[in-house]
């Protein structure tokens, strides 16, 4: 019985991993910004599956003393982390870099940038401590260096996060942790869709049915993929290149609609 740790494990994605973490018998371990949403998913995945392997609580990932107290929580309950899943992040509506307000731009970057930097720092400490442990940091759009000027600000940051992981996975080479990247691919959120004007939501819902996917679609793979895993440095992929090309080739026929 493996035991998981998920940032931003309230909704979305990590909520849906944690789900299917669940359904294979690990104990789970999800926070969020606010105890009222991370007690509300801990209510949901427990009427579900039992409260006895899932655990939550409230967390900050912009602060260095929070993580700490997560990761500390999650082996106080269980004893130790095998899997440690960096999911969670902020966007923004897709406006130009300029017309983002300050406020926003720094939740932005704390979250995605100094977030990954603190949960890398102590998990990769403790990990190394304790003999052995997965690390998953998520990438998105941007990781691969194609800037979209609407998001360039959170591109920016998983475009840092990419760069951190590579380093990385060459700096714990001999150490008992095992860095790795997710890579879930477009996936049909609140955090996708957030900002979007109907007229925009329109122009872009064509390249989203192609490409897009629903988080119970593309969650258990994901999940699969990690448990299976035993390599340091793996990229697990949703989409991988020639999915995309396949999705293209067939879309004429293939009429999918992920917002009906």
């Amino acid at each position: 019985m493996k035991t998981v740790v998920i940032t931003g494990g309230t909704r979305g994605i990590g909520y849906g991993m944690a789900s299917e973490f669940l359904k294979r018998d690990c104990q789970v371990v999800i926070c969020g910004r606010s105890s009222d949403s991370t007690q509300a998913a801990v209510q949901s995945l427990a009427e579900q599956y039992g409260a006895d392997h899932i655990l939550g609580q409230a967390c900050d990932v912009s602060d260095y003393a929070q993580v700490q107290a997560l990761w500390d929580a999650a082996v106080s309950r269980f004893g130790a982390v095998d899997i440690w899943v960096n999911n969670a992040g902020l966007s923004h509506p897709p406006h130009q870099l300029w017309q983002i307000d300050a406020e926003r731009t720094k939740a932005v970057v704390d979250t995605n940038m100094l977030g990954v930097i603190y949960c890398n720092q102590v998990v990769i400490s403790a990990m190394n401590e304790q003999g052995h442990g997965f690390i998953y940091n998520m990438e998105g759009s941007g990781s691969s260096g194609r800037p979209m000027p609407t998001l360039l600000l959170y591109q920016l940051t998983k475009r840092a996060l990419k760069f951190m992981t590579d380093g990385l996975v060459k700096a714990t080479k001999d150490l008992p942790v095992n860095v790795c990247y997710l890579s879930p691919g477009i996936v049909i959120t609140d955090l996708l869709m957030e900002g979007y004007t109907d007229a925009e939501l329109e122009r872009v819902k064509r390249i989203f049915n192609i490409l897009g996917d629903k988080v119970e679609t593309v969650t258990p793979y994901l999940v699969e993929e990690m448990l299976k895993n035993d390599q340091h440095g793996a990229r697990i992929a949703w989409l991988k290149t020639p999915g995309i090309i396949w999705r293209f080739l067939t879309s004429p026929f293939n009429k999918r609609d992920l917002f009906s």
